[in-house]
């Protein structure tokens, strides 16, 4: 009850105060389990004794249910859309989280045994998005301790754009996941064939191996997470890394499970419970923000801001909000600067990509139409529009599918000028009969 509670305070004063998200949701891990340990103590109790209580005593389930009840909140927040289609979505995206929660911090939790999973993958049977996912990207990550190495083996593949990452903590916990290194795979060294590679991944250098990528050994118990991010242009046509990962035992790739405890299922459902209610009420919060500050233009988003909720520092993002009367047109326009890759990408409002895996609601450089000066110009619109009549770059078309509103984001990767010089893209709201 009393990290219900603690839940409940948290998603109160951040609805007054978005700024206070961060740190109440820090607070509130930190505040708890400091309280636990003292009350434990007093009582003669440990830690082990507990969980096992409270596992047996059926409390540590009620607990995790009692948080999901109480993430609803998000979904019926004064500033949120209230219409039954987008209520819906809701919902449907906080079981979403649940099941991501569930997978991330119970069945994939080990750092003994490390699994690379992708929680947030639109291209699943089952989707799951958060927080502006990338329809152009494969998102995985592996639960870590940061106080112990890592071998990362695999082939690199054809993907476009590919870059490895450690964060200190993890979603709601200790660490805040920031970002502690990245590398991008270009910078790597590879075996003969220009394919193959082995990647170290821990606190220290080690002898003998050509790559390394550095984790924060001071978090509580070590906790972090190794994630990777695959970019495509073409999906169809482009092969993804293969990756396997082991922690070294002794210099030797092992992989040995760890026992399953008590104190595992009881933290795993107790983190699992506060990403549902943590994540979701941080991302309304960002979309009513946008809604009120910048409603259909794409102005540049803070990166401290992105990078302290494992956003990639080699990316720009321009987060905002659309929204469209029947018959109206988003008119976007922009000269993308020399980079890696670009993207636009519609969501809802809860943030979730629309359903990109039927409908073309995000177009990227290689997918984009661009007329003779380099430049694009894409339509977010209800029904698709005709073809330019002016002269000028031909409409990439991005369908709303359905919804009336929502949030956008536009990225710029690895741009090869400095932020000053970024060239933003532009938006004006068009009557789709004009174009």
């Amino acid at each position: 009850m009393l990290f219900l509670l603690l839940t409940l305070g948290v998603i109160s004063a951040v609805f007054f105060d978005p700024s206070l998200l961060k740190q109440g949701v820090l607070v509130l891990v930190a505040g708890y389990k400091h309280g636990c340990r003292l009350l434990l103590k007093l009582k003669g109790r440990t830690e082990k004794t507990d969980a096992e209580r409270r596992v047996t005593s059926g409390e540590a389930w009620d607990t995790f249910c009692d948080t999901l009840k109480a993430a609803g909140a998000t979904v019926l927040s004064p500033t949120a859309p209230n219409d039954p289609f987008s209520q819906a979505e809701g919902y449907r995206y906080l079981s979403r989280i649940a099941r991501a929660g569930l997978e991330n911090f119970v069945e994939c939790s080990d750092p003994n045994a490390p699994v690379l999973t992708s929680i947030v993958d639109g291209h699943r049977a089952a989707p799951c998005k958060l927080g502006s996912d990338n329809p152009d990207n494969l998102y995985q990550n592996a639960t870590i301790d940061g106080r112990e190495h890592y071998l990362i083996t695999g082939s690199r593949g054809t993907v476009h754009y590919l870059e490895y990452s450690t964060k200190a903590g993890q979603y709601g916990q200790p660490g805040g996941l920031s970002t502690v290194a990245s590398v991008d795979a270009s910078d790597l060294v590879y075996e003969n064939d220009g394919d193959a590679f082995q990647l170290l991944v821990g606190p220290t250098r080690l002898e003998g191996y050509k790559n390394f990528l550095a984790t924060d050994p001071s978090v509580e118990r070590g906790r972090g997470l190794f994630m990777v991010r695959q970019t495509f242009h073409d999906r169809a046509s482009e092969r993804p890394a293969n990756l396997k990962m082991a922690k070294l035992v002794n210099g030797a790739p092992i992989c040995t499970p760890s026992e399953f405890t008590c104190e595992q299922l009881d933290e795993g459902l107790r983190s699992a419970g506060l990403l549902v209610a943590a994540a979701p009420m941080m991302f309304a919060k960002w979309a009513d923000e946008f809604r009120r500050n910048h409603p259909n233009e794409l102005p540049l988003f803070n990166v401290e801001r992105s990078n302290a909720v494992g956003g990639d520092p080699a990316i720009r993002y321009y987060h905002s909000y659309w929204a469209l009367e029947p018959g109206q047109a988003l008119l976007i326009e922009a000269t993308p600067p020399q980079c890696s890759t670009w993207n636009f990408q519609l969501n809802n409002y809860w943030m979730e990509s629309l359903d990109f895996r039927y409908f073309p609601v995000h177009v990227n450089k290689h997918t984009a139409k661009y007329g003779d000066d380099g430049s694009v110009r894409i339509v977010v619109s209800h029904e698709k529009p005709q073809e330019p009549s002016d002269g000028g770059a031909p409409y990439s078309w991005v369908d709303t599918v359905g919804h009336r509103d929502g949030t956008m984001c536009f990225r710029w990767v690895k741009a090869e000028v400095s932020d000053d010089a970024l060239p933003h893209p532009t938006t004006r709201i068009v009557e789709l009969s004009e174009l």
